[in-house]
């Protein structure tokens, strides 16, 4: 599950590398030359006899630079690449399939016009001396800060200057260090763990029907860091106020910093915080990030922000704001010029009718995955709250039906055992696709499982 807590303890420094080996690697370089000798054998006969010489296989050129160990420790391939290596592989054996992808979760509609000619006529002024802009500031353009601070977080508390543009959330977490797999890359985690499936030093909550998608807080151990997504993915799950403000209050009670994942909080039907600072105290403890691309259809734009809390401090005083803004400023030039006048404009009057026009048009096709699976017998959540419709089939291995639901009707899922071991036995089915895709894919689950 995507619902994680993990040790936040290594610092960022300029000699670290995803890549490389630690810098005491690189002092190892050394010539050595061995002498040995052999032990005196008698002489006798030699018959010499002629063999042909095999082809040798040329060695490859290997540089004298270390791998960095923690690469090792990642386990097979990122969820969705597999996905889709599965997916290119099905294509190959059934070229002739119409595959269906409700998988990836990519947006499928076109982005708005009122959004692209935006972006188009920023294009334009860039060929023109008036127009043209460089670089420009890495926290990005002040006039889409104070918009995104006007329409995400009115009277709660936060600062355009809190605001930090980038070219998306998936981006933002990694440079902060809260994705499992960045995490092990930079030395964070201990091993994987097969018998549990889980990696060393973080703890899993669990979130499961069985506990409404909620952890069990109080046999949570003590962590720097407490990933939470609301509204869920995988899952669908939204958190409700009351355990927003829990786990707001657990944080506090334990020095932990929240990372608040809201990247489908303009999906939410149901009367519960859009963001973690409607809740009292959350900006002492809480690091929001947020993007346009399941909102706007900017999922290869790629636009997002970072919200980070004057408030927010180290444990000897220091803000955390003034850190990242130099992990951003050390990492990164700002987002596109032009991709910030397509978010400028989606938060216009238009853009933002626009971009609901959109969400509604998925939370139409999640209406029709949840009746199909509801129809069909099976026990469905989420979907109400987010595009996705978490899917149980108990006893049964993930990745099993996925295998069984490409083979035999030809659409993609994911399984829910990729986003973690609490996911083991449900397949997660995404709302983003063409609404005729929907449907036929639909009609197949019917035939499928009828």
């Amino acid at each position: 599950m995507p619902l994680h807590q993990f040790h936040f303890n290594a610092s960022i420094s300029s000699s670290s590398s995803p890549f490389l080996a630690p810098p005491s690697a690189f002092n190892s370089f050394s010539s050595r030359h061995q002498n040995f000798s052999l032990p005196p054998r008698d002489l006798g006969i030699c018959r010499c006899v002629a063999t042909p010489q095999e082809a040798k296989t040329p060695t490859a050129y290997k540089t004298n630079v270390s791998r960095n160990a923690n690469m090792g420790k990642l386990q097979a391939g990122y969820l969705f690449p597999e996905v889709a290596r599965r997916r290119n592989a099905h294509k190959e054996k059934y070229p002739d399939a119409q595959v269906i992808s409700l998988g990836i979760g990519d947006t499928t509609e076109p982005i708005p016009d009122v959004i692209t000619s935006s972006m188009s006529k920023k294009c334009q002024a860039l060929s023109t001396l008036e127009g043209y802009s460089g670089y420009g500031a890495e926290q990005g353009e002040k006039s889409l800060r104070a918009a995104i601070r006007s329409t995400f977080y009115a009277d709660l508390g936060i600062d355009d200057d809190d605001i930090f543009v980038s070219d998306g959330a998936k981006c933002d977490i990694s440079r902060l260090q809260a994705y499992v797999d960045s995490s092990v890359i930079m030395g964070q985690t201990g091993q994987f763990q097969t018998d549990v499936e889980k990696y060393a030093n973080i703890e899993y909550m669990n979130c499961t029907p069985e506990n409404g998608f909620f952890p069990d807080l109080s046999k949570s151990p003590r962590t720097d860091i407490i990933f939470f997504c609301s509204p869920n993915n995988p899952t669908g799950a939204a958190a409700t106020r009351e355990q927003l403000t829990r786990l707001v209050q657990f944080a506090k009670d334990n020095g932990s910093i929240i990372v608040y994942d809201s990247a489908y909080a303009l999906y939410m039907s149901d009367d519960n915080p859009r963001s973690i600072f409607e809740i009292p105290g959350a900006r002492e403890v809480a690091i929001e990030t947020s993007s346009f691309s399941k909102y706007a259809g900017f999922t290869g734009v790629r636009l997002g922000w970072t919200v980070v809390p004057k408030e927010l401090l180290f444990s000897d005083g220091f803000p955390v704001a003034r850190d990242f803004n130099r992990v951003v400023c050390t990492c990164f030039n700002g987002a596109s010029t032009v991709a910030q006048a397509g978010g400028l404009a989606c938060l216009s009057p238009e853009g933002l009718k626009a971009m609901h026009e959109v969400i509604g048009f998925y939370k139409g096709n999640t209406e029709i995955i949840m009746d199909t699976f509801n129809s069909l017998g099976f026990k469905v959540y989420g979907g109400r709250n987010a595009p996705y419709v978490w899917v149980h089939f108990p006893g049964r291995s993930s990745w099993d039906v996925f295998a069984e639901i490409l083979e035999k009707t030809h659409v993609v899922t994911t399984p829910g055992s990729g986003f973690g071991p609490g996911g083991e036995g449900f397949v997660r089915v995404s709302a983003f696709g063409h609404r005729g895709n929907v449907l036929e894919a639909c009609k197949r689950f019917r035939q499928l499982y009828k």
